[in-house]
């Protein structure tokens, strides 16, 4: 099925591949349709360009959960008879049990159970207790040499840490992170929009990709999910809650949806390359693709009218990691 319209593209980094504005995570997602639903989600989110998909093996560390999603998510591109070339694929590799559990071991297992040999990029991630840096950047770029991916951001770094990767790798001849995958909304914006991260996106060329965008679906008006959702750094989840009745106004105001209005605001920001969504149904990868063009007419405007609902700031620290609460210094 072809369409008219497809979505626009941007590049991932200075060093990354160029993808599609909206791209689909797998979290609590492909777990909660049914077979065929999931598979003409894929064709058609594939159809209309939004063919970046996040899948992970929700396995470690507070993520051991032994879900199939990725598996599922196999399952349906081929039911979908979507070819390996047509979509692109960012796996994870997971800090929690490094380096007992080694990358090259990951890899193997994560891709084996989505049943592909590689994937095109991939996000490392997820650590409290600093691993030794410069054997995580040694171990990514064997994998990159090995032909399991080309490319590779992090999550839940902090930017000094991101920093270092970044010289490192280029002072050892290695591949550098080309992007960071950070939480970021309309409510959640101290570490994206602030310094030092600024400096990783204009002067070592790092891409963003936005994620968490919905608040686990507080955003979209699910006020109280029934699923398991993302952290909640600086306890602010009750103060997004009761924002809503404001995003819901001000959405309005723009003729969008609520989530419509969040993924659009995160498209403002220069360094955002694309913006990460769970979609379980046909309609909700409708409505999202909606925001790419509310961000293209009203971005500016979207700011201003969203201006008071920064909700972390002065709570969650831009210099930490995204993965602890530190209160920002005052």
């Amino acid at each position: 099925m072809e369409f008219a319209e497809r979505t626009p593209r941007r590049r991932l980094g200075v060093d990354g591949p160029e993808v599609p504005l909206l791209a689909l995570g797998s979290w609590n997602t492909w777990d909660r349709m049914d077979r065929e639903d999931a598979a003409a989600l894929v064709r058609s989110a594939v159809d209309r360009g939004v063919n970046l998909f996040d899948v992970a093996h929700y396995n470690f560390g507070p993520h051991a959960e032994n879900a199939v999603t990725d598996v599922l998510f196999g399952e349906a591109v081929r039911e979908a008879g979507v070819a390996r070339e047509d979509y692109l694929l960012c796996g994870k590799l997971w800090l929690w049990e490094y380096p007992a559990s080694s990358f090259a071991e990951q890899m193997k297992v994560s891709l084996g159970r989505i049943g592909t040999d590689h994937a095109d990029l991939v996000v490392v991630g997820d650590f409290m207790e600093r691993p030794d840096l410069r054997a995580v950047i040694a171990d990514v770029a064997e994998l990159v040499r090995a032909g399991r991916f080309a490319a590779w951001g992090v999550n839940n770094w902090s930017a000094g840490d991101v920093l270092f990767a970044c010289r490192f790798a280029a002072a050892e001849g290695l591949v550098p992170p080309s992007f960071a995958q950070l939480k970021y909304s309309l409510a959640r914006r101290s570490v994206p929009e602030g310094e030092p991260w600024g400096g990783l996106f204009a002067g070592e060329g790092l891409g963003l990709q936005a994620s968490d965008v919905l608040e686990g679906g507080i955003l979209a008006g699910r006020l109280n999910p029934e699923r398991k959702i993302g952290a909640d750094p600086g306890g602010i989840r009750d103060r997004i809650r009761a924002a809503f009745p404001e995003v819901e106004r001000i959405a309005a105001d723009f003729g969008a949806t609520p989530a419509q209005l969040a993924i659009a605001y995160t498209l403002t920001h220069p360094a955002v390359a694309n913006v990460l969504v769970g979609v379980s149904r046909a309609e909700q990868l409708e409505d999202n693709l909606a925001a790419l063009g509310l961000a293209a007419r009203h971005g500016a405007e979207l700011r201003e009218a969203l201006a008071g609902l920064w909700l972390d700031r002065g709570v969650v620290d831009p210099a930490a990691s995204w993965g602890t609460d530190a209160p920002a210094a005052r």
